[in-house]
């Protein structure tokens, strides 16, 4: 691929790129992928007399049990994060309540992420234009598919390296490669318009 880059003034500025054919096939697979498990989860979100009534979405009150959904939903309060909470029935209570209300509209967000990059998308490869607010969707959307390849992986804060013979040393490439992808769009959106650079990644 090649870097970001900033263009245009005000209204006009587009953050751009260029990805290979096999690259757009790559990135729009693991972003589908991960699409359908949020629909999913929440299509299977249990039903609420008050959310009939009120028109208001509610979804699971429980974690994920699958480690990928759990590292894209995961809870909002653990009980080391407070002493006065430390009892784990407390913060079960409180972490189903505010799943509850709020995974729905997570859910909504990373869906819109994701169809933002799908459609900004080019099937065959080429050229990428995006506005601020489409680049900013694109973070969040590589952000997620990093979290799903780094939960397959067992990702931690640690940085990991495998041999090139490991079995899953093709998918720790790929979320290498995701990291570049996702720290040149950082760079790029926090420039200044004044400092294009226009130079390929070398490989």
């Amino acid at each position: 691929m090649r870097t970001w880059r900033r263009t245009g003034t005000g209204t006009q500025v587009r953050i751009c790129s260029n990805l290979e054919t096999y690259e757009c096939q790559l990135l729009a697979s693991m972003v589908e992928s991960i699409s359908e498990l949020l629909v999913e989860r929440g299509d299977s979100a249990p039903s609420d007399e008050l959310s009939a009534l009120t028109g208001i979405a509610t979804g699971h009150s429980r974690a994920p049990e699958d480690v990928t959904l759990g590292r894209l939903l995961p809870d909002f309060h653990r009980p080391d994060q407070e002493d006065e909470l430390t009892a784990a029935s407390v913060a079960s209570d409180l972490n189903g309540g505010l799943r509850s209300v709020n995974e729905p509209h997570i859910i909504d967000a990373k869906l819109d992420a994701a169809r933002t990059v799908l459609d900004t998308l080019p099937p065959g490869g080429g050229d990428i234009r995006l506005t601020e607010a489409e680049a900013d969707r694109w973070l969040s959307a590589l952000t997620d598919v990093r979290l799903a390849l780094g939960a397959m992986l067992g990702i931690d804060d640690e940085p990991m390296r495998l041999p090139p013979d490991h079995p899953q040393a093709a998918h720790r490439d790929v979320y290498d490669w995701l990291s570049v992808v996702q720290g040149l769009l950082v760079e790029a959106l926090m420039a200044d318009e004044w400092t294009q650079s226009d130079w390929d990644v070398p490989e």
